[in-house]
């Protein structure tokens, strides 16, 4: 059985004084106990906390309300803990809701604070809350950076029980990826744990405190890659378990039971993948192979990256389909509006028909609808007899056509084939940070030249990195068309799915259920011809898988030219 490795995570010493954590909850300024934080984690975290003893700075006394820098407005405290406090704030200039890290310029990690604020700000990936601003200003040190509503921690998700394979899986490669890229422009997290990790409503994991988390509570360590590659397999373990891979309780879960190791994920409870249940082991159980298989460990987010990526993808689950109810007949559809529903145990009388007219009015009525059906079918007949006859005395003059009613068979059908013109192009990113994906390149697609394009951000990955389903390009046509054929050109093999937005839209849709696939297709020139007609002021042309540059060898969407014809 594999040993746990201690490199990255060691009980906090508190040297027999209170908790940090009981100081977050104490009374702040505002005379009421605040929430956990919801930026930088608790202590009850297993953690390295590097050499630096704890500051005795005071916290600066901010109250709600307070201003900094005349525009960040203090709205509530969410911890106040060892010299410095965080907080949910408003940006009046723009807004919206921020979040801020306060301490004295003093404070000993004050220029250590600053330093990360400003390396993370840099690295600009939107897997990562963004740092919006680090200053320094009246004796006090803060640090910006986005407030996620929307966004849910792992913490809470793991408080109802492990995630379903698929989410796991999810969470464990975009997490292994974003940090993959921060290691390789020289950052680490070090406070990697659940309360860092957040999942947003769109489904796309995100990760809080790059950098920060670790220089505000002065952790270090001197093999940062190793430290944040084991605290993502504890992440895995715990998605998996809903059990924390050591045998303190930290996070609202419980330990594993003291003096038996650390036991593969499949072990403590059934049903675990159990490709994911080695991942975990590989990135945990650093010092050496995994209980059940004599892999190698993963020392570096680089490394987990590979090793998820030979891994059979995990398909995400199949729509639960739910039987529709039974269809129950009502009152109205049985004849008895308005009427009281008879007694199961009651036989309701049939009401019998009325019987048919037998007086002297009906039966008038009966022999003058005889007289005017046979009067119309005697009428019918000359007709048809006078038009065969017509027909026989100019079966021979094949020149003349007739031109009654000539107007409605004159009508020109439409033509086929015919080219579409393109009033604009719009980049269209839905699941993306900012919703934006190069629009400055889009006039490349349609000056004629096949060497200019429009391309996508580079991704990890043909499936843009399992960070979201595809981008693409919206098609203007100026007014709604029948469209017939759409021809796309691309640098590289690209899959592609050809949407429509409905033919009485009035604007361009934003959101992506907007628009109905009619035609999908891989290749360089992948020609789309929606099965059915497609009347449309709008397309959506829907990158779904990503070719290999060869120029820079990333994964990237390029589109060099599209054409629509009707």
């Amino acid at each position: 059985m594999a040993e746990r490795s201690t490199a990255a995570v060691d009980v906090a010493d508190n040297s027999g004084e209170q908790p940090l954590t009981a100081e977050a909850d104490q009374s702040t300024a505002d005379g009421v106990a605040k929430n956990r934080e919801q930026d930088t984690d608790n202590d009850e975290a297993q953690e390295n906390t590097g050499t630096e003893g704890p500051a005795t700075t005071s916290p600066p006394e901010l109250h709600s309300g307070h201003k900094l820098a005349r525009r960040y407005r203090l709205e509530e405290c969410v911890t106040r803990l060892d010299g410095f406090s965080s907080w949910r704030a408003v940006d009046e200039k723009l807004r919206r809701a921020v979040g801020v890290h306060v301490l004295p310029a003093d404070h000993s990690r004050a220029r250590s604070v600053l330093a990360a604020a400003r390396s993370s700000a840099l690295l600009g990936d939107p897997r990562f809350v963004q740092v919006l601003d680090a200053v320094e200003e009246n004796d006090l040190v803060y640090v910006v950076h986005e407030w996620l509503p929307d966004a849910t921690e792992l913490t809470t998700l793991l408080a109802s029980g492990p995630l379903e394979v698929y989410d796991a899986y999810q969470m464990v490669s975009q997490v292994s990826s974003a940090m993959a890229a921060a290691h390789r422009e020289g950052l680490a997290h070090l406070r990697l744990n659940p309360n860092a990790v957040l999942r947003t409503s769109t489904g796309q994991w995100r990760i809080r405190g790059l950098a920060v988390n670790a220089a505000l509570r002065g952790a270090g360590s001197d093999t940062p890659q190793r430290t944040d590659t084991e605290s993502i397999g504890a992440l895995l373990y715990a998605a998996l378990t809903q059990r924390w891979p050591y045998e303190n309780d930290a996070y609202g879960m419980s330990g594993l039971p003291k003096d038996i190791g650390l036991i593969p994920p499949d072990q403590v409870r059934a049903g675990v993948h159990r490709g994911l249940s080695e991942l975990a082991m590989r990135a945990l159980a650093n010092d050496g192979a995994t209980a059940s298989r004599h892999e190698s460990p993963c020392t570096t987010p680089e490394e987990l990256v590979k090793a998820i990526g030979e891994m059979p993808r995990i398909r995400p689950p199949e729509p639960a389909f739910t039987a529709p109810p039974d269809y129950q007949r009502t009152t109205y559809q049985q004849g008895s509006y308005g009427r009281p529903a008879a007694s199961p145990r009651v036989t309701q009388p049939t009401p019998v028909p009325p019987p048919p007219l037998q007086s002297r009015t009906g039966k008038a009525l009966k022999w003058a609808v005889s007289a005017l059906l046979i009067a119309a079918l005697g009428l019918g007949s000359w007709q048809l007899a006078d038009a065969l006859m017509d027909q026989g005395g100019t079966a021979d003059d094949t020149t003349n056509t007739q031109t009654t009613d000539g107007d409605e068979k004159n009508v020109p059908k439409p033509e086929r084939g015919k080219p579409i013109a393109i009033s604009e192009l719009h980049d269209f990113d839905p699941f993306g940070q900012d919703g934006s994906e190069y629009p400055e390149n889009l006039p490349k697609i349609l000056d004629g030249d096949p060497a200019s394009y429009w391309q996508t951000s580079y991704y990890e990955s043909s499936d843009f990195g399992r960070l979201k389903p595809g981008v693409g390009v919206v098609v203007d046509l100026g007014k709604s068309q029948d469209v017939g054929k759409v021809n796309v050109t691309f640098i590289g093999s690209t899959s592609v799915e050809l949407r429509a937005a409905p033919g009485d839209a009035q604007s361009r849709p934003t959101s992506f259920d907007s628009y109905d696939k009619v035609a999908e297709g891989s290749g360089t020139t992948v020609s789309l011809a929606p099965k059915d007609a497609v009347k449309t002021r709008y397309l959506l042309v829907w990158l779904t898988e990503l070719p290999v540059q060869a120029d820079d060898g990333r994964w990237r969407g390029r589109i060099a030219d599209i054409k629509v014809t009707s």
